[in-house]
């Protein structure tokens, strides 16, 4: 069997506790998973862009957008305790019952409308690139850990690492974390994995403007706004000339 070369997947899984139908609640003017679909079609990237949700009504919007849905998730894989690779490994898994195997795989998260074309396309190029099994987009800790409290007694502050209290900021180590937003992987190391990819993960950076967690509906204000702050600059960026699309930030 011939593989193609990328599948990009959506997970967007029906319930959702603290935000009441997140995964398609309109995010500056359109649901917030289209952004994700959106840059996936635009990207070129990917033979197939798919969706798996245990959802009808996601479903239906998603094909809207211009995703397939050519099956629903597992009844297994839509519950509490089931992880975001037990969902793409049980949609790579449908895929070959198919007759179609991927070499890479592209996984996107129903809400994060700062994903772009120009963003998976410059983490796809990585992905080629470098001599790894997965590509992370990952922002530096706006403040170092190492300079961290604890609460002692249910009381006290203290420094979790007294030897770095008077360290400065320049001379820690930079660490950083997931943005939550989406990941390419060698699908043939993944499914060897089960999974866990745990070793050469290489850093695709972006910047701390392009980040947000969305848990509640502040959350959600708060990504509006940056939101709409990132497409302005865009959009001077246009008038001034540079028609291409813009990433605020620097690669990995």
């Amino acid at each position: 069997m011939e593989k193609e070369k990328a599948i990009a997947i959506i997970t967007a899984r029906g319930g959702s506790k603290r935000i009441p139908k997140k995964n398609i609640k309109e995010f500056c003017g359109k649901p917030i998973i289209a952004y994700s679909i959106g840059a996936a079609i635009k990207s070129d990237l990917f033979s197939e862009v798919m969706v798996s949700t245990d959802s009808e009504e996601i479903a239906g919007i998603a094909m809207q957008y211009g995703a397939n849905v050519p099956f629903f998730r597992s009844e297994k894989a839509s519950d509490d305790y089931a992880t975001t690779s037990d969902v793409l490994l049980e949609v790579l898994g449908e895929y070959q019952k198919r007759g179609r195997e991927f070499e890479a795989m592209a996984y996107l998260y129903p809400t994060a409308p700062f994903v772009t074309a120009e963003k998976l396309r410059q983490a796809m190029e990585v992905f080629q690139k470098e001599i790894c099994y997965e590509v992370l987009p990952v922002v530096k800790f706006s403040f170092p850990p190492q300079r961290a409290y604890q609460i002692v007694d249910g009381r006290y502050l203290r420094y979790k690492w007294e030897e770095h209290s008077q360290s400065r900021s320049q001379d820690l180590e930079a660490f950083y974390h997931d943005v939550g937003q989406f990941g390419i992987f060698d699908v043939g190391y993944f499914q060897q994995q089960k999974g866990k990819v745990r070793e050469k993960v290489f850093p695709f950076i972006v910047s701390e403007l392009e980040v947000q967690d969305i848990d509640n509906e502040s959350d959600w204000e708060i990504a509006e706004i940056k939101y709409q702050l990132i497409r302005k600059f865009r959009e001077r960026m246009d008038k001034s000339g540079d028609i291409s699309e813009c990433h605020i930030g620097n690669r990995g």
